[in-house]
């Protein structure tokens, strides 16, 4: 039986409720204080003539501003994407339709005084003014008729933002960034001087607007322009099913290769367990199935093993016990389509080659301490030495001095490339024949730092000395070159630089510039974050980003921390130069920079702390959503990188068998 509340009279007379629990006093007093109570913050220091002081447990500053300009021609939904997507910033629309009486009434006076003002126009022969007032008012007459045949109607509209900050500094600089960022649309914003009291309160949810004066007159379709409301779904009309969208339940279609991106290039961050490799591999697989796209993953983790055979692809794994060798040196021709006659040519650009080739040994050079020995003279030393190997053999620009036969490459063999061992030993006859002692240091440190490279010296590094051992072979759905066995620290990230080096020559390359005649390519660099340290793989890394688009290959950047990479500027090109980025859960201490730099809502930025694996923000050029990628049963039999759960599959299949 529900206990009643006990009454009693007290020290006035006045009946008081006597409560027998603390909560319940404190709720009966919340529900009997109004929405205004409710929703007021401590107090509000309205003193400053530009700007508010809310007195709270976070004090904050805030400025209200008005809409004061509009551009003649506006498009759904950019008019105001700005202004929402800002950052902390509140938005209000006051809409009132004008009734048809007073349309009519206003627009035949505009009517009138623009004929007025054409007739005066052509009496002083101003020719171009008159031209633009008949235009105006052939426009103004077209909007009466039509509002007065019932296909359109006029509104008043005032549109309030307020933007926050912690301080004056902070303050004024958002100021002018979005009054910068309003420009860009032809809209001027002005501070609401004076009158911040005014602003702020009709820009809280009590729908009282206080400035009426400063409203715009819009028409039924230009009214629809300042809506904050867009279709909530992206992705394409052709592709994989990626995810679904938890917004509303749609399957998103994501194309990597449609022709609405600026490039086929994405990035996927997120903390460790959140879900990057199998998103990645649900995304190689489910596109080599349906879409015939190629993959190639630079595996760090030795991840892909099992999607490689999946998809009936190959796993090469590089290690000091394996007999895979990758040569550095090696150079292939490309097909470069003729900007001016459209015919693709044959070219060999050796200069490049040479240049990629030094900016490796420059990193092996370094090592892992990445040492300062390493300087200017270094690299010339370095780039004379790699383009005397190739003149040794005559390889040029010419891309018959790939053969031994220059007359006839089809039944020519093809010469076999230098190698770091043969380019050690002319360091070595360079470094005897030098005189000039401003180079004997840097050689003395070079034949020594890389003798560790050199497997005629059984170096401990020496995988990469040699003629490479196989081909990258087209028609493969997935490759997986699997550094996972070297060490750490060094070895990997150098491995993923030559390999990058070499995966250009041999894979991207062969692809051609004509979109008709070559294939969909996916190059996938697993665990990015270890190139970081390294400014030769970082700007190797970045170059490939940006020519990938042109050989019709996707670049896919996979790492765990966003910072890494926007606060290194060497780096930044990855990020700009991918339209799809898709961000799974995130550490508290990332996900502050991406609400700044992506200007994130509260509630985005909350949801990438709570998500669970699998979710995430998910932008495709200027759209978003919140993507859930689910993969299915058979996928997750080699998705799966959970160790406890891969040995629990097996058992479940050994006792089955």
């Amino acid at each position: 039986m529900k206990k009643k509340n006990q009454k009693k009279l007290n020290e006035e007379g006045q009946q008081e409720v006597i409560f027998d629990s603390p909560e319940k006093k404190e709720w009966n007093l919340f529900k009997k204080r109004s929405i205004k109570e409710i929703i007021a913050p401590t107090g509000i220091d309205a003193s400053q003539l530009n700007s508010l002081e809310i007195i709270s447990s976070t004090n904050k500053l805030a400025r209200s501003f008005y809409v004061s300009n509009l551009p003649r021609m506006a498009t759904f939904p950019n008019l105001f994407r700005e202004l929402y997507n800002f950052g902390d910033v509140n938005v209000s629309l006051y809409i009132k339709p004008v009734g048809e009486e007073k349309s009519q009434r206003d627009l035949n006076k505009i009517i009138n005084e623009l004929e007025t003002e054409r007739i005066v126009a052509q009496d002083r022969g101003s020719i171009n003014r008159e031209s633009d007032l008949s235009y105006k008012k052939s426009e103004t007459e077209q909007l009466r008729d039509e509002i007065a045949a019932g296909f359109n109607k006029l509104y008043e509209s005032t549109i309030i933002a307020t933007i926050f900050a912690y301080n004056q500094t902070e303050l004024d600089n958002l100021s002018k960034m979005l009054a910068s960022e309003m420009a860009k649309n032809l809209i001027n914003i002005r501070s609401a001087w004076g009158m911040q009291e005014e602003v702020f309160k009709s820009n809280i949810p009590l729908a009282e607007n206080k400035i009426e004066s400063k409203a715009h007159v819009f028409d039924k379709k230009s009214m629809g322009t300042v809506f904050p409301f867009i279709n909530a779904d992206i992705g394409h009309s052709t592709g994989i099913p990626l995810g679904y969208n938890k917004q509303t339940g749609n399957i998103i279609l994501y194309d990597n290769f449609s022709s609405s991106l600026s490039n086929y290039n994405m990035v996927i961050f997120a903390k460790s367990g959140a879900g990057k490799s199998v998103t990645m591999k649900v995304l190689t697989s489910r596109s080599a199935v349906l879409m015939g796209i190629e993959s190639l993953a630079l595996d760090a983790e030795g991840e892909y093993t099992l999607v490689a055979k999946a998809l009936g692809g190959v796993n090469i794994t590089i290690s000091p016990n394996s007999d895979t060798i990758i040569n550095l040196f090696d150079v292939e021709v490309e097909q470069v389509k003729d900007e001016i006659t459209g015919k693709e040519r044959t070219v060999l650009n050796i200069e490049n080659k040479i240049e990629d080739v030094t900016q490796s040994i420059l990193t092996m050079a370094r090592g892992s301490t990445r040492s300062q020995e390493v300087n200017e003279i270094t690299k010339q030393i370095i780039a004379e030495t790699v383009a005397e190997e190739y003149r040794r053999l005559r390889i040029t620009n010419d891309p018959m001095s790939l053969y031994e036969d220059r007359s006839n490459s089809l039944r020519s063999n093809k010469k076999e490339m230098p190698t770091i061992g043969s380019w050690y030993k002319t360091l070595q006859r360079k470094a005897q024949a030098n005189t000039n002692s401003d180079y004997s240091y840097q050689y003395s440190y070079l034949l020594k730092v890389m003798k560790q490279y050199i497997r005629e010296y059984n170096g401990q590094m020496a995988y990469f000395d040699g003629q490479s051992t196989f081909e990258l072979l087209s028609d493969i759905p997935f490759i997986n070159l699997d550094i996972s066995q070297l060490e750490e620290r060094f070895a990997r990230p150098l491995a993923q630089q030559i390999l990058l080096s070499w995966i250009w020559e041999k894979y991207v390359k062969k692809n051609s510039e004509d979109k008709k005649k070559s294939k969909k390519k996916r190059v996938l660099v697993d665990e990015a974050w270890m190139l970081l340290p390294y400014p030769e793989a970082v700007d190797f890394l970045n170059t490939m980003a940006r020519r990938a688009r042109k050989r019709n290959v996707s670049l896919a950047i996979i790492s765990q921390r966003f910072q890494d990479f926007y606060e290194k500027p060497e780096a930044q090109a990855v990020l700009t130069s991918s339209d799809t980025k898709l961000f799974l859960a995130q550490d508290k201490s990332e996900v502050e920079l991406l609400k700044e730099v992506f200007k994130l809502s509260e509630g985005e930025v909350s949801y990438l702390v709570n998500c669970t694996k699998g979710e995430g923000l998910f932008k495709v050029g200027q759209d978003t959503a919140i993507l859930q990628i689910t993969p299915t049963k058979k996928e997750f039999e080699f998705v799966e990188t959970n160790l406890n759960k891969i040995v629990e599959a097996e058992q479940r299949k050994g006792n089955l068998r």
